[in-house]
C-alpha cells in the first residue's frame, strides 16, 4: 500500500518550543539585562519632586446618575493650552505652554473631586505650579458658569422685550375698539383682553426669571474650591526602583523571547532525532549530554562518564565484526568526539591492538590523551598503515571546510557524532550527499545536547542495510581470500547482509503429495453373489398387497343449487351414491 507524503507545516510548534527552550540562556539573559537596566535608571535619573492637590468641582448639572461626564470634561478643560498659560501668568514663568503642559495631569478621583498632580525640577516650585492650577482652574469654572448665566439672563430679557411690545400693540388694538362706543364687537374686545392677560402673566415670568439668571449660581462660585493645598509627594526610592526594575525585566524577557522564536524559524537548524535522521539518512544510535558548564560539571562528570562509556560499548559490538577501520566524524562536538573515540579504542585494545587516529582541525583526541594519560596509541592523518590486524578508529570532522576525499583514508565506514540545532538543513543534506559521493556508508548517528524532552523517533527504517538491528540479526559472513575491488565488494556485502537480515516474517509448512484415500488403505475383498435361483424368498413377501380406498373425485363448488338440478333431499342424494358404488364393484 503507499501513502502519500504528508505536507510538512508552515511552522513546526513542537520544533518552536524546543528550539526556544534550548536558547533558554540567551532570553534569560536580556531578562537579566533588563532588570539591571531598569533598576539602573530608577537609580541614575530618580523621579522628579511630585506635588499634589484636590480641588471639589460643583457643576450647575450635578445628577446621580451622572457617569463621569462632567469630570472628565474638566479634566480635558484643565489639559488646555489657556490654563496652562493663565497659571504660567500667575507664576510669572516664561516657559511655553505647551511644554508646561508635560509637566502635570488631572485625574478625576470622583464625580465631583479631581486630583491636580504637578512634576518640577525642586519641590517648592512644584507646589506653587500645583496651588497656581488648582486657582486658576477655579476661576475659570466659576467664570464659564457665570457667563452661562449672563448668557440666559439676556436671552430671558430679550424674550422679555418681545412679549411686552405684543402687550403694547394688544393694548392699543384694545384702546382702538373701546373707542368706537356702541359700535364695538363684544367678541373682539373680550379675545383681546384675554391675550393681553396672557401677555401680562409672561412679561412678569420672564421678569422673575432674569432676575433669578442675573444672579447666577453661587453654589458652583460658592462649592467649587481646594480641598486638599498642594503637597509635595514623599519620595519613594525602593518603590520605584523596583517599579523601574520589574518593567525592565518584562521588556527583556519579552525581546528575548521574540529573538529566540524568529531566530528558530529563520536559521532552520534541526534539533529533534526524527529531522536529523531524515536529513542524515541515518538512524540515530544513541545520544550523548553536551559537557556541562559551570559548578553543574563538578557533580555530573560521572554520569556523563557513564554514557559515553554505554554508548562505546555498543559502537564496539558492531565494529569487531565488521571493516577493521572506522571513522568518527563530528559536526559541532569535537570534544564528545574526541572521547568517545579513545573509549572505542580502549575497548578494541582488549582484543588486540588498536590505535585513534586524529585528523582534527585542533587536535583535541591528542590533547585529551595527553590530559587523561591515556594508554591509547595516537597517530596522525599522515603517519604510515599500522600492522596486519590493527584496528584503527579515525576521528575527522565534517564542518564547512572539509577535504571530503581524505575522509576514505580514516575508514570504511563511519559514526556521525552530531550536536542538536548545530547545522542547519542544507549542511545535512551536503554531509549526507558528500558521504554518499565517497562511498562511505553511515552507520549510525549519536546525537550530543538533544532536547530532553525530544520524545520524537530517531529510527530510518528504509537503511537496514547499514543500522545496527541489521547488523545485529546477520549472520556472520564467511570471508573470502580474493581480493576484489572496493565497489564490487560493498554491493555484494549489502546484497548479502540484506538477502539475510530480512527473512519472510512467516514459515509455512511444507507441501507434501496427498494420496487418495483409496489407495493409501485398500480395503477387503466383498463376498461373492449367489447364483441364481437359490435365493429363497420369505411367505411374508408373497402376501397380497393392501387394498386402498378409491379415490373420489372433488366435487365442484355450485353456487345455486337449484340451476344444477341437484337433490335437495337427504334421501335422494343417498341414492345416488349408492348407484355409483355397485357401478363401481362391477
Amino acid at each position: 500500500m503507499t501513502t502519500s507524503p504528508q505536507t510538512a507545516p508552515l511552522v513546526d510548534l513542537q520544533r518552536l518550543f524546543v528550539a526556544i527552550r534550548r536558547r533558554k540562556r540567551f532570553w534569560l539573559a536580556t531578562a537579566l539585562l533588563g532588570l539591571i537596566a531598569g533598576a539602573a535608571v530608577g537609580i541614575v535619573l530618580p523621579a522628579p519632586p511630585t506635588a499634589v492637590t484636590k480641588v471639589i468641582v460643583v457643576h450647575q448639572d450635578d445628577s446621580p446618575t451622572d457617569s463621569g461626564t462632567l469630570m472628565r470634561t474638566d479634566v480635558a478643560v484643565l489639559s488646555t493650552t489657556q490654563i496652562a498659560e493663565a497659571a504660567l501668568k500667575k507664576l510669572g514663568s516664561t516657559e511655553s505652554p505647551e511644554e508646561f503642559m508635560k509637566n502635570y495631569a488631572g485625574l478625576g478621583l470622583t464625580n465631583n473631586v479631581m486630583q491636580i498632580t504637578v512634576k518640577a525640577k525642586s519641590g517648592e516650585e512644584a507646589v506653587a505650579q500645583a496651588r497656581a492650577l488648582a486657582d486658576t482652574f477655579i476661576a475659570d469654572h466659576v467664570q464659564r458658569s457665570q457667563a452661562a448665566a449672563a448668557a440666559q439672563s439676556k436671552a430671558i430679557l430679550d424674550q422679555r422685550k418681545n412679549a411686552q411690545d405684543e402687550l403694547t400693540k394688544v393694548d392699543a388694538q384694545i384702546a382702538d375698539e373701546t373707542g368706537k362706543g356702541r359700535n364695538a364687537n363684544a367678541s373682539t374686545l373680550e379675545g383681546l383682553y384675554g391675550r393681553r392677560a396672557a401677555l401680562a402673566s409672561q412679561v412678569s415670568d420672564f421678569d422673575a426669571r432674569a432676575q433669578q439668571a442675573g444672579i447666577g449660581s453661587p453654589q458652583v462660585a460658592a462649592g467649587t474650591q481646594v480641598v486638599d493645598t498642594a503637597r509635595l509627594l514623599p519620595k519613594a526610592f525602593l518603590k520605584s526602583t523596583a517599579t523601574n526594575a520589574g518593567i525592565g525585566f518584562a521588556l527583556g524577557l519579552a525581546l528575548g523571547l521574540a529573538f529566540a522564536a524568529v531566530g528558530a524559524v529563520s536559521r532552520d537548524r534541526p534539533v529533534l532525532r526524527r529531522e536529523i535522521s531524515t536529513h542524515l539518512g541515518a538512524s540515530v544510535l544513541a545520544q550523548l549530554p553536551s559537557k556541562r558548564r559551570g559548578p553543574a560539571r563538578l557533580w555530573r562528570r560521572s554520569r556523563a562518564v557513564a554514557e559515553r562509556k554505554r554508548v562505546a560499548t555498543t559502537l564496539v559490538r558492531a565494529i569487531k565484526r565488521d571493516h577493521p577501520q572506522v571513522s568518527l566524524l563530528e559536526l559541532g562536538a569535537p570534544k564528545v568526539t574526541a572521547a568517545l573515540a579513545l573509549d572505542i579504542a580502549e575497548e578494541l585494545a582488549a582484543d588486540g591492538k588498536a590505535s585513534v587516529v586524529d585528523d582534527l582541525p585542533g587536535e583535541d583526541v591528542r590533547k585529551l590523551a595527553a590530559e587523561t594519560h591515556s594508554e591509547v596509541v595516537v597517530l596522525g592523518a599522515g603517519d604510515p598503515d599500522g600492522e596486519p590486524g590493527e584496528r584503527r578508529v579515525g576521528v575527522g570532522t565534517v564542518s564547512p571546510g572539509t577535504a571530503w576525499t581524505d575522509l576514505e583514508h580514516l575508514g570504511a565506514e563511519t559514526v556521525l557524532v552530531v550536536k542538536a540545532g548545530h547545522a542547519n538543513t542544507l549542511w545535512l543534506h551536503t554531509v549526507a550527499r558528500q558521504l554518499a559521493d565517497q562511498q562511505i556508508p553511515i552507520v549510525g548517528v549519536v546525537l550530543v545536547d538533544p532536547d530532553p524532552r525530544d520524545k520524537s523517533d530517531g529510527t530510518l527504517w528504509d537503511g537496514l542495510h547499514t543500522a545496527l538491528r541489521g547488523r545485529a540479526k546477520a549472520a556472520p559472513v564467511v570471508q573470502q581470500v580474493a581480493v576484489v575491488e572496493h565497489i564490487d565488494e560493498l554491493a555484494a556485502r549489502i546484497a548479502e547482509r540484506v538477502a539475510v537480515a530480512e527473512p519472510p516474517t512467516r514459515r509455512f509448512t511444507p507441501v507434501r503429495p496427498m494420496v487418495p484415500p483409496a489407495l493409501a488403505t485398500p480395503r477387503p475383498p466383498a463376498a461373492p453373489l449367489p447364483p441364481p435361483g437359490t435365493v429363497s424368498v420369505p411367505d411374508h413377501l408373497d402376501a397380497p398387497t393392501k387394498k386402498f380406498a378409491p379415490v373420489k373425485p372433488p366435487k365442484r363448488p355450485t353456487p345455486f343449487k337449484r340451476d344444477h338440478g341437484e337433490p335437495t333431499h337427504k334421501g335422494e342424494l343417498n341414492a345416488g351414491l349408492e348407484s355409483e358404488k355397485s357401478a363401481e364393484v362391477s
